[in-house]
């Protein structure tokens, strides 16, 4: 058993991050140094509970000895352990990336706004109770504002402002769906909101539709659903590369919120709401895929395609997580673990071209640029992947979907064209960047060889190769999670709920 090993995630970053703060703010290289080794540090204890959470399932931590659902619980299972890591590891190969560049050195803070958010992002990935979700929402969206506007620029503090006012109203509006959550039930801890849920009358149940509706709205707004996504595009292009690679995992937590909330709390199976969220959540997602293929296809810098790219991404994983099958919702869970890693590749890819190129612009060609064969061979392998072309796990995880999605014909319709699109968009952009760029026979400018960030961007392009190799050990796992999630019996006893009313 796990025990206070689950709040490790949570506490580390904390301690790590406010150590870094208040001790070391006058000496970069050793907060660096820190900061990496407590990143390190978080990817084993991760390790470790997705080890735990495989062979001895749920379990839950009760902050202060506190009882569920009076206290503050946090939970282990397969999927929270399954996104700590992914997160840790994550953050891990891109902080290695941004200490290859330099890029933590020109802002101040950067490693204790780093350790902030990981402490966000996995403390919204294990709690137990949805105002702790909303608290861990509001760490990681300070956190990451901060690390948006890292080195300044107008550009970039314009975005990081509309990217603080668009997430203050998801904020306000969760407020909102908690009060009247609470205001109902008498509880926010999600396991007992599913004990408690199927037994209400059905006038609290028209109240709790509503509050299923203003959830679904929040998790689309930190998930980037159409339209709910104006945010991602400007944020994305304009935050510095490493945290752009972050950010990658950021929108799996409106979708990480979505599984656990419409699978534990608002089942299809649960009468009184049936397929509701799900028939409004699916059309979102497929309008998505179509909104951020086309502006793959249209946009004029190179960070911007890669921002819409993930938009597609987001809209292709909603579009596997709306069918609520276990078959469909193992499929979304491959393609998140994919889009994360390739996603964050493409940011790191972008950032090292503009930083050779001294821009992003696609609307002509300029001279080549320092290490032009390795970085376009890069981005050649980021762009199979995130368009989902064989041989890399894109394919196989948009195959998956597909396969989840039989008699789905619009989901079909709307991932094949997607891709299509991208393909297109992507070869353009390609074209634009690593072969016209040659015609004009200047030499490319002297460049640092950074032989860190190269590794970094071929760790993540390694950690899709990995997904490709071992997809079928790897969706057996997943699919024993789907399934967990579909009867979530030992979740709820996990919090020691069994004997309640």
């Amino acid at each position: 058993m796990m025990g206070h090993w689950i709040i490790a995630p949570v506490v580390l970053p904390a301690v790590t991050g406010a150590f870094t703060l208040l001790a070391l703010r006058d000496a970069p290289m050793v907060a660096r140094s820190i900061s990496t080794a407590a990143t390190a540090l978080l990817l084993a204890i991760s390790l470790w509970l997705l080890h735990g959470a495989t062979v001895h399932g749920a379990e839950a931590y009760f902050l202060g000895n506190w009882p569920a659902p009076f206290g503050i619980v946090l939970v282990l299972d397969r999927l929270s352990a399954l996104m700590v890591t992914l997160t840790a590891a994550l953050a891990l190969v891109v902080q290695l990336y941004a200490i290859g560049t330099g890029w933590d050195l020109r802002g101040r803070h950067f490693h204790a706004l780093w350790q902030f958010q990981l402490m966000g992002v996995c403390g919204a990935f294990l709690t137990g109770d949805a105002f702790n979700l909303f608290v861990f929402f509001e760490v990681l969206l300070i956190a990451s504002y901060g690390l948006m506007i890292h080195a300044g620029g107008r550009d970039r503090l314009k975005a990081g402002v509309q990217y603080v006012v668009f997430n203050l109203v998801g904020s306000t509006l969760f407020l909102f769906a908690l009060a009247t959550v609470y205001s109902v039930t008498g509880t926010l801890n999600m396991a007992d909101l599913a004990v408690k849920l199927p037994m209400l009358p059905q006038g609290d149940m028209a109240l709790m539709r509503v509050a299923g509706a203003m959830l679904l709205m929040v998790f689309a707004i930190k998930g980037a659903l159409v339209p709910l996504h104006f945010w991602l595009p400007a944020t994305y292009a304009e935050a510095p590369g490493p945290v752009s690679a972050l950010f990658a995992v950021m929108t799996k937590v409106g979708a990480y919120a979505v599984i656990r909330v419409f699978t534990l709390i608002f089942p299809i199976s649960l009468p009184a709401t049936g397929a509701l969220f799900a028939d409004m959540l699916l059309p979102a997602a497929v309008i998505t895929l179509a909104v951020g293929a086309v502006g793959v296809m249209g946009a004029r810098s190179l960070q911007g395609m890669v921002a819409f790219a993930a938009v597609t991404s987001m809209g292709t994983l909603f579009a596997a997580v709306a069918q609520f099958t276990p078959e469909a919702i193992s499929a979304a869970l491959y393609y998140a673990l994919h889009s994360t890693l390739a996603a964050a590749a493409l940011f790191l890819i972008a950032d090292l071209t503009v930083d050779r190129r001294g821009s992003g612009d696609l609307g002509s060609a300029r001279a080549p640029i320092a290490h032009q064969g390795l970085i376009a061979a890069l981005f050649m392998l980021g762009a199979i992947a995130i368009a989902g072309m064989p041989p890399l796990s894109g394919f196989l995880g948009k195959l998956m979907i597909l396969s989840a999605s039989r008699g789905e014909t619009l989901v079909w319709a709307a991932i094949l064209l997607s891709s299509f699109v991208m393909i297109l968009g992507l070869a353009r952009a390609g074209s634009t960047l690593f072969w016209k760029s040659h015609a004009d026979g200047a030499r490319p400018a002297p460049h640092d060889a950074q032989p860190l960030a190269f590794v970094a961007v071929g760790a993540l392009l390694a950690g899709l190769v990995l997904l490709t190799v071992a997809a079928g050990p790897i969706t057996g796992w997943l699919a024993d999670t789907a399934a967990a999630l579909q009867d979530p019996a030992a979740y709820i006893a996990a919090n020691r709920l069994e004997g309640m009313e």
